[in-house]
């Protein structure tokens, strides 16, 4: 009997020992999951459950980084960086009471309607919703007050930048836009847009546990870096004088497909101003510029209507100067010229006859209005720019020189230069596709088709001792702490044209200017050299469809700077180049060599047309007047029976020609005379200044005043008008007889 307390009393122990076994090993097995499970949360997929940590307990709000500036040589602005406001809601932190009062007061401030903006902020798990972007100082100030005053939280106002451009509607096609995401969409904005673009910064806000924000002490903050500054080539006031007569052109000779503008140094392939107009306000570049284009989009609807909008943006946008291939017609006899010479193929003592029509494997071809120029030599031909002359020098160069030319001048292919969206090849004949029909008309001009900013590249080789440049129009990048990043100088591709050639082309292009059709570019006091072009568009539907362009180089003896303008399809009393274009071109020629220092040389007839200031003769003797007014050029009139001179017209300090003549009032309180202002329409210089002089007034002379043939087109003050006697009337004198090298290949 006392063994049965023994077996139970040890199978008791077996059990609690086993007990003991089994909970050990189910808590070594619990304990060993934990640790498992612990291992792989904190170890194996940390970066997992942090991130989903720090969402929870963070904010991260990107602060976008402002771009770099783009700035004009001497540092003037042209695209900065303006302020500007994100409205966010986070309708999480927005009481259930102020959703409905907030949509109303808000919704007109943000630009949505109430019900629009009620159902976002009445997403109450939603911790970030965009209201509106861009919003401007005053938007963002009515938006802070109103939720300040009605105790409304859950809205925020992020501050951030947008692109502004402070010149509006200024070089344009240059610069380009950026989108509502500060990313470049065209222009230089577009090709430089990675170094424009800065590092956005950053906030990290702690959140508590129920999502809000916490208070500041606990927020981190990473600066955003500005992106880097763009220091052009582009100088503002060359850029103004191009933009201002390049628009005057269009407007005055009705020219549809927008006209084109390029100023470069010679020597260097530094781009001074590039334009085509019209253009836009990259300010707000899908407003359509062009009234006309606008009217026909907005009389449309539907597809129709987005179809025609989105094409008239992108050709607003578009930069002619660089994107669009072109025929430059009897500019590039330039290039046949030049390649003849340079290879021997002709002399400057080489003649040629023009005759009724030239006649190339059967076709006839001829000149501009069928005209006969007879025998010339070289100069004579480019000064009357001759097409069968030319056709007679590109055949004595022969095909594989002529390809071989227009490949060395750079005009098969792009020209690097630093903008968006140039053609990676032109439209040409090469030599195996090349026939003796083709070979004429490409050596006048035609058969071709190259970019504007090829052709002024292969024109400043020409004429700066045969040197084809790199053409270039950002010179300077820097950081936002003003350390130079990189730099651009000037680069020689390849010497295409002996010295020799170069100066010989330099003379030549001078008596286009002083004597040919290029008479229109004149400008008193320099040298200018040039060459017109009038080309017809032979793959327009329209016949009549012309490019009237001229390049211009000055000064003509050492050239520092070329000008070429392109004027595509005027509509107006003639189309050629010599007679619309050249004038456009002497005036930015003109005004750019005044900028840049460059003092007018003046011959004996134009220092007769000087101005000087009149000095003043008031209280003076009316002889001792005269005689004062004299030493400064200007002739007198005596009005009054007195001795004294009492007043004088115009005043003292006016800018006016030498041999103006100014009136003396001898009596107190006379009456000035006045009269009537003559029309000099169609008159000569002489003319005209006779015409004027007899009525009493003074001329200032403009434009191609000097050359044989000119003519008044316009006057300052209109025919009928009342002028003080004495008053200056300046007039514009030009050719527009010249003929217009009309470059039409055959009969």
């Amino acid at each position: 009997m006392a063994l049965e307390p023994m077996l139970k009393a040890a199978q008791d122990r077996g059990m609690k020992l086993r007990t003991r076994l089994v909970a050990g090993f189910f808590a070594l097995v619990c304990f060993g999951g934990l640790v498992a499970r612990l291992w792989y949360i904190q170890i194996t997929d940390h970066d997992f459950y942090a991130g989903r940590a720090s969402g929870q307990q963070l904010r991260d709000t990107v602060v976008p980084a402002p771009r770099g500036d783009i700035v004009d040589t001497n540092g003037v602005p042209l695209a900065v960086n303006a302020t500007c406001w994100t409205i966010r809601a986070s309708p999480r932190e927005m009481a259930d009471e102020d959703v409905e009062p907030a949509s109303r007061a808000l919704a007109p401030l943000v630009g949505m309607e109430y019900e629009e903006l009620y159902g976002i902020l009445s997403q109450r798990s939603s911790n970030d919703a965009l209201l509106l972007r861009r919003a401007d100082r005053e938007t963002a100030d009515a938006v802070r007050e109103t939720c300040a005053e009605n105790g409304w939280e859950g809205i925020l106002l992020l501050e951030d930048t947008k692109r502004w451009y402070p010149e509006g509607d200024f070089a344009a096609s240059l610069l380009g836009f950026t989108n509502v995401d500060n990313a470049g969409m065209a222009g230089l904005e577009l090709e430089y847009d990675q170094q424009l673009t800065g590092t956005s910064g950053r906030v990290l806000s702690a959140k508590n546990a129920w999502g809000y924000d916490m208070p500041t002490d606990y927020d981190t903050y990473i600066a955003p870096v500005q992106g880097n500054t763009l220091q052009l080539t582009i100088d503002v006031n060359v850029q103004h004088y191009l933009e201002n007569y390049l628009s005057y052109a269009v407007k005055a000779y009705n020219v549809s497909q927008r006209a084109v503008g390029i100023v470069m140094e010679v020597d260097t392939g530094r781009v001074l101003a590039i334009a085509t107009k019209p253009d836009y306000d990259p300010n707000e570049p899908r407003v359509l510029a062009d009234e006309e284009a606008r009217a026909l989009v907005d009389s449309l609807s539907g597809e129709e209507r987005s179809a025609a909008l989105q094409l008239a943006q992108q050709t607003q946008w578009r930069n002619k100067a660089v994107s669009d291939l072109y025929e430059p017609g009897s500019v590039f006899k330039l290039i046949t010229c030049a390649a003849a010479l340079d290879t021997g193929a002709v002399s400057p003592s080489s003649t040629f006859y023009c005759g009724k029509a030239y006649k190339v494997a059967g076709i006839p071809f001829h000149c501009a209005n069928h005209k006969s120029h007879g025998a010339q030599t070289v100069a004579q031909a480019l000064a009357n720019s001759c097409n069968q002359s030319f056709i007679q020098i590109g055949q004595r160069l022969g095909v594989q020189d002529f390809c071989d030319y227009f490949e060395a001048f750079g005009l098969q292919g792009a020209t690097g230069i630093d903008l968006p969206a140039e053609p990676k090849k032109s439209e040409y004949y090469t030599a195996g596709r090349m026939g003796p029909v083709e070979l004429a008309s490409c050596a006048f001009g035609q058969s071709s088709k190259i970019t504007p900013i090829q052709m002024i590249t292969a024109v400043c080789a020409v004429v700066n001792g045969g040197n084809l440049m790199q053409p270039y129009v950002v010179e300077k990048i820097t950081d936002a702490s003003g350390n130079v990043v990189s730099t651009t100088g000037p680069t020689v591709r390849r010497q295409v044209i002996r010295p020799e050639t170069s100066a010989l082309m330099c003379e030549m292009m001078e008596g286009v200017v002083d004597g040919g059709s290029g008479k229109n570019a004149y400008v008193a006091g320099y040298r200018v050299g040039g060459k017109t072009g009038t080309s017809q568009k032979l793959d327009s539907e329209d016949e009549e469809a012309r490019i009237a362009s001229f390049v211009g180089i000055a000064p003509a003896d050492d050239p520092k700077i070329a000008v070429l303008i392109a004027l595509d399809e005027p509509h107006t009393f003639a189309n050629g180049g010599g007679a619309l274009a050249a004038p456009v071109a002497a005036q930015v020629i003109e005004e750019t060599l005044r900028y840049y220092g460059v003092q007018p040389q003046y011959t004996p007839e134009e220092q007769q047309r000087l101005e000087n200031q009149v000095p003043a003769v008031t209280e003076l003797p009316a002889e001792a007047a005269a005689a004062k007014l004299q030493e400064a050029g200007f002739a007198a009139r005596v009005v009054g029976e007195g001795d004294t001179v009492r007043a004088q017209y115009p005043a003292a300090g006016q800018t006016l020609p030498r041999g103006s003549t100014v009136l003396l009032y001898t009596e107190e309180n006379a009456v000035r005379q006045v009269t009537t202002v003559p029309s000099a329409a169609g008159q000569t210089l002489d003319e005209a200044t006779e015409t004027l002089h007899a009525a009493g007034l003074n001329i200032k002379a403009e434009g191609a005043a000097e050359m044989e043939g000119a003519v008044a087109v316009a006057q300052s003050s209109p025919a009928g008008e009342q002028l003080p006697q004495g008053s200056l009337v300046t007039v514009t004198f030009y050719d527009y007889t010249v003929p217009a090298d009309e470059d039409v290949k055959m009969d």
